[in-house]
């Protein structure tokens, strides 16, 4: 058995990095994946977002590469950890990338 996630998507917003305490680097990404079904005539879409995290080399380069709107390819596991608040145990379910590559031109203009 092994834990493996692809996702093809768009950034929702520019990376969000910070530095972590042995001092290498960790971005977050929410990356929103769409489906399109038909409903009698009308065209419907449903879409998911992820969380995807990402350090060190993976992060850099998401912090200098990566903007709001670019459709990347992630590759990485799934995770869900758990932490507290308010007394209360709460969960969180991200995906880990161990790759990202973007699928589209960063010249491309983004749309309006």
């Amino acid at each position: 058995m092994f834990n493996k996630v692809f996702l093809v998507g768009r950034l929702g917003q520019d990376p969000e990095v910070k530095e972590i305490k042995d001092g290498s680097k960790m971005a977050t990404l929410n990356i929103a994946t769409s489906e399109y079904y038909k409903d009698g005539d009308e065209r419907k879409e449903v879409t998911d977002w992820h969380r995807v995290v990402c350090f060190r080399q993976i992060a850099e380069f998401a912090e200098k590469y990566l903007k709001k709107g670019r459709l990347v390819l992630v590759e990485g596991k799934n995770k869900t950890r758990q932490y507290e608040e308010d007394g209360q145990t709460k969960y969180i379910t991200e995906i880990r990338a161990i790759n990202i590559q973007p699928l589209d031109s960063k010249g491309k203009k983004e749309e309006k």
